[in-house]
């Protein structure tokens, strides 16, 4: 029974990654779409894998 590691990374980071801003993320953690996770007083994470679930495709395909 194997779990795969969360992906954890900044808010900068995981921003970047979805090619947003860090305030889209914390809009998104505050209404409850997307889980953060709090590292000492002032860090916050997010996993990336959650980030990927708010990805969504747009269009079809030509």
């Amino acid at each position: 029974m194997s779990k795969s590691a969360r992906r954890l990374e900044s808010l900068a980071i995981a921003a970047e990654y979805a090619d947003v801003s860090p305030r889209t993320l914390r809009r998104y953690i505050a209404s409850g779409r997307l889980v953060g996770y709090r590292v000492g007083p002032r860090l916050l994470k997010v996993d990336l894998d959650d980030v990927d679930t708010l990805l969504r495709p747009v269009g079809g395909a030509a």
